[in-house]
């Protein structure tokens, strides 16, 4: 499948301590061919995406170790990449970018168990799209600095006129000041990022938005 050019400007970053994962291969956890797996996948969606506007653009922060440098999908990880191809009607029954068995997030579970009950065209994405890591540990997360911030905003800014969304729900603090800075013609919504105690709030926050609030933190 021919890489689509927004792909490959994502792939062509390099910062010290990240991992790109369409352009890096992990010797530990991938297959040979994984970086090209992982930039086909995000090409078919960003095809299929850009076909309609889309309802909402989801931010969060950064890929993390266990999420997205493996799949190379936005708050997805193993377990969940089959049910984000569905939401694009495509086909990811090639194996999966990593070897061994599936490892989950658990930003991605919670994220995922709302997608589930929501039908509308949801592109999600990150403020800085590779995986920023602490050095020497390529497991670790750290948050991006402000010189990848840049680049992650000017290609945000890029996803915005591709996909043209009705609003940006921005994930966390950090998605929203970012989500904020590039843009004053999409509403953005923030909404509390389900990690460090703030699961129940970020359900009821979506749950309320997309028409689905049951009065209760678990919705479903």
């Amino acid at each position: 499948m021919k890489i689509h050019p927004f792909v490959e400007a994502v792939a062509s970053l390099q910062f010290e301590d990240c991992f790109n994962p369409y352009s890096d291969r992990c010797e530990v956890h991938d297959r040979r061919d994984a970086p090209r797996r992982r930039a086909a996948a995000l090409s078919a969606m960003l095809r299929c995406a850009v076909q309609e506007p889309v309802d909402a653009i989801w931010i969060g922060r950064d890929l993390g170790y266990r999420g997205g440098r493996r799949t190379g999908l936005a708050l997805t990880d193993d377990v969940h990449m089959t049910h984000h191809a569905r939401r694009w009607n495509l086909d990811l029954s090639e194996e999966r970018p990593t070897k061994g068995g599936a490892v989950s997030e658990r930003t991605a579970a919670v994220i995922w168990n709302m997608l589930e009950h929501i039908d509308a065209r949801i592109f999600l994405w990150n403020v800085f799209p590779l995986h920023p890591h602490d050095a020497g540990d390529p497991f670790s997360n750290r948050q991006h600095n402000a010189r990848e911030r840049r680049a992650g905003e000017e290609l945000l800014r890029q996803l915005i006129v591709l996909l043209r969304p009705a609003r940006i729900v921005a994930i966390g603090n950090d998605a929203a000041a970012a989500a904020h800075r590039i843009t004053d013609s999409v509403p953005v919504i923030c909404v509390r990022h389900p990690s460090y105690g703030g699961q129940t709030q970020f359900e009821g926050q979506i749950a309320e938005l997309y028409g689905h609030f049951a009065g209760t933190g678990s919705l479903f």
